[in-house]
């Protein structure tokens, strides 16, 4: 709800402060007045895009501050949470805009941007004149009213899940279609690559392998000669001779000497045990140099094959194993094509059959809540004095999105038999207004927490019509706030809280006030705009009969 609004400096407001309150507040003043001025000046608070010259004649800047009382549950708290913002019991809004265009914003004291002062603005007021800036007469808005009427939060929220499911089961089997398409491109690449690592068999770790065997072969002739020669030094005609002799002359001489060369034949035993080891290893050694002729050609020829597959395809040789497992996996994958396909196409079938069935729950929900918003309009209309026009909720298919598969539109007829059409063009100004004012009191019911105003329009009807236009307003009010600027006596009466917009010459200045009228004021009033300047005894009896007769305040 709107609690005050205090204007410093804007067109012709040097400063004006005003303290609303629930119900039907009307404003009312002579053409010209700055009744417009106020709506510029919440306009300009609450961000919407409006003239650009606002600021008051000499001033350097004007400046507008708007409070609002939220419930703990009002849709403006979470928008105050998305921005940063604590949810707070009172929301200020504070808008300045300088000479020079330069606009700056507050929300709670804190600087914020015009696009969160709109999105604030969404959640707290609701403007309506003949120019219908909420889209009442708009037909892409008219689903989301209907929905919002008809109470389909949770038909709404499993069609969009059904839409996202079937975008998603779409989605995946164009891509597996896509893929398989790519593959078969390639399939004689990946049965020639498949067979020829099968036929090579790639070991992990054997490209090494086949290197060092390579390089040790290809140096065995001349280690086999060092090593040959090493042998035959140890052998029988060698050191192991010489040991030999060397022991037998130490027996014969040990007898003599009474075990004075007792370790020197242990060190000789000892010795020809260690020269027999190392004779074998060097024998070992020798048949390891031993290969067939053609070993190191076959080496070769191997190593040389990996390597040049592994260039082929990009990879290192120890990976070929691995990179033949995932051709094969491809090419698996190819030749189960069309049953992995037959998957694909029963899942997206499944997804559409979901979708089919939550589109058509809405549809019939939004059928039925369109029945019901027809004969509430028809209620509705007697009232303003268009018994005879026809409302008509007209639902037809239209393509499928995550909101259903309808399209959603309003029409009517003014007179029976007469075809109907758009509100915009079928309806005159006097009636277009009326018709919006029965579509508000049919769609607005749960959004207490939005203030409504109403920018004229009463314009056009008078008398009897101008009454139960302000009674459908008085009505709308019941529970809520309702903000009226309006030319009509029978409106105004029927307000619950009554200001006066005027101007005035001050030190050769226009300037523009407002004021809340008393009991008298009032009569005075009703009865300025029942007879006009003159204000005669039968136009003040005729303005306290109208303010008699209005509900109790």
């Amino acid at each position: 709800m709107l609690l005050s609004l205090d204007i410093r400096d804007i067109l012709i407001i040097d400063r004006l402060e005003l303290q609303f309150q629930p119900g039907l507040n009307v404003l009312t003043g002579e053409t010209g007045a700055g009744k417009s001025i106020l709506l510029d000046c919440l306009g300009l608070v609450l961000g919407w895009r409006g003239r650009a010259d606002l600021v008051r004649a000499g001033a350097a800047q004007g400046e507008v501050v708007a409070e609002f009382a939220l419930s703990a549950d009002h849709p403006a708290q979470e928008v105050l949470r998305e921005a940063g913002f604590e949810p707070a019991e009172s929301l200020l809004l504070r808008r300045i805009n300088s000479a020079d265009g330069r606009k700056t914003a507050f929300v709670n004291d804190r600087r914020a941007s015009g696009e969160l002062l709109r999105a604030l603005s969404e959640r707290l007021v609701e403007l309506h004149g003949q120019q219908d800036d909420r889209g009442l007469l708009n037909p892409r808005g008219h689903r989301a009213l209907l929905d919002a009427y008809g109470g389909h939060d949770e038909l709404l929220a499993a069609c969009r899940r059904a839409w996202r499911g079937l975008r998603e089961a779409r989605a995946a089997h164009a891509e597996e279609r896509a893929r398989l398409t790519e593959m078969a491109a390639e399939e004689d690449f990946l049965r020639h690559a498949v067979a020829e690592l099968d036929q090579l068999a790639p070991e992990p770790g054997e490209e090494a392998a086949l290197d060092a065997q390579r390089r040790r072969m290809q140096a065995a002739e001349r280690l086999r000669g060092d090593v040959a020669r090493a042998h035959a030094a140890l052998s029988e005609e060698g050191a192991e001779r010489l040991l030999l002799d060397a022991t037998r002359w130490l027996d014969g001489a040990a007898e003599g000497l009474e075990g004075a060369l007792a370790e020197p034949l242990d060190a000789l035993a000892r010795a020809l045990d260690a020269l027999g080891e190392a004779q074998q290893g060097i024998e070992a050694a020798l048949a390891d140099l031993e290969f067939h002729p053609g070993a190191l050609e076959a080496a070769e020829e191997r190593l040389f094959a990996l390597r040049g597959l592994a260039r082929k395809h990009g990879v290192l040789a120890d990976d070929l194993g691995s990179f033949a497992d995932e051709l094969r996996a491809r090419l698996a994958r190819l030749d189960n094509g069309a049953q992995a396909l037959a998957e694909f196409a029963r899942a997206e079938a499944g997804a559409k059959a979901a979708y089919d069935a939550a589109a058509c729950a809405l549809s019939d929900a939004r059928r039925q809540a369109g029945a019901r918003l027809d004969d509430g309009m028809a209620r509705e209309l007697a009232p303003l004095k268009l018994e005879r026009a026809l409302f008509r909720t007209v639902t037809a298919p239209a393509e499928p999105g995550p909101e259903g598969a309808d399209s959603v539109s309003f029409e009517v007829a003014t007179n029976p038999g007469a075809p109907s059409g758009p509100l915009s063009r079928i309806a005159s100004g006097g009636e277009l207004s009326r018709f919006l004012l029965a579509l508000k009191v049919c769609l607005a019911r749960g959004n207490e927490g939005v203030t409504m105003i109403f920018d004229e329009i009463d314009r056009g009807v008078g008398g009897a019509t101008a009454d139960a236009v302000g009674r459908r307003l008085r009505a709308l009010a019941d529970g809520a706030q309702v903000l009226v600027v309006t030319h009509s006596p029978q409106v105004a009466a029927l307000g619950q809280h009554h200001w006066r917009v005027a101007k005035e010459i001050r030190d050769g200045a226009t300037l523009s006030h407002v004021a809340p009228l008393s009991a008298d004021s009032r009569v005075e009033e009703i009865a300025r705009m029942l007879s006009g300047d003159t204000i005669t005894k039968a136009a003040r009896a005729a303005a306290r009969d109208l303010l008699r007769n209005s509900p109790a305040r």
